[in-house]
């Protein structure tokens, strides 16, 4: 069963259709994948369990406390230096049936976010989503169950602006009990969900089990021209 559509990310949005219904799902579907003998021994890292905060997916008392929402501006790249991620960011829609489509499986480093939703840095939950591997090996986010509360990512807009989130909590789903709610749901504040295939690899059905998501608060603001740090 394939993760369902909330009807927004944004708050204060009217229902509407669903945006991104199955946006982790389709990080995971049809490609070679690599732990099926296209190139790479292992599989990718997955998050372990002290790494795994299913009660806690905001912010505690002791983490970075949230920065206000950025004015909207549509997102350029993503930087993770903790897994030494740095990819260009395009823009993702809806495929016929309500699924989002999945970033070009033939470009390993980029990375896609729902430009009908949130942009990340703006008030509401923004989704950013990437492939784990393709028939080339390994992706841009192979690595994203290694990641540690307190990590940080920094994303590129438009604007010239760089949005700088603190990862919350990293988890990992089963597809059939995918939470919509608890990922997709709208924020009050400005949050970022990242999100690619893990859970295992089902050799029968050729297809990842489930999802990791990554769950972050936006956290800072480098304005353009800043130096990095």
């Amino acid at each position: 069963m394939e993760p369902s559509a909330p009807a927004d990310t944004a708050p204060g949005r009217k229902r509407g259709r669903g945006p991104v219904g199955a946006a982790a799902a389709a990080m995971c579907l049809g490609l070679v994948l690599i732990v099926n003998g296209t190139g790479a021994a292992d599989p990718p890292p997955q998050p372990g369990e002290a790494r795994v905060y299913p009660d806690q997916p905001r912010p505690a008392p002791h983490d970075p406390p949230p920065l206000a929402p950025l004015p909207t501006a549509a997102p350029i790249r993503v930087r993770i230096p903790a897994i030494s991620v740095d990819a260009p960011l395009t823009g993702l829609t809806l495929e016929d049936g309500g699924r989002l489509a999945a970033p070009p499986d033939d470009e390993g480093n980029l990375a896609g976010w729902y430009r009908e939703g949130t942009a990340p840095g703006a008030g509401g939950t923004a989704i950013v989503a990437g492939h784990v591997d393709t028939r080339q090996g390994p992706a841009v986010f192979y690595h994203l169950g290694e990641l540690r509360r307190g990590n940080t990512v920094e994303v590129d807009r438009a604007d010239g602006d760089t949005a700088i989130f603190s990862i919350d909590a990293i988890e990992v789903y089963r597809a059939e009990r995918f939470p919509d709610r608890r990922v997709y749901g709208a924020a009050k504040g400005a949050e970022l969900r990242l999100i690619t295939c893990g859970a295992g690899f089902d050799e029968v059905e050729q297809r990842y089990r489930g999802n990791v998501v990554a769950f972050a608060h936006l956290t800072g603001r480098r304005p353009a021209g800043a130096p990095d740090g």
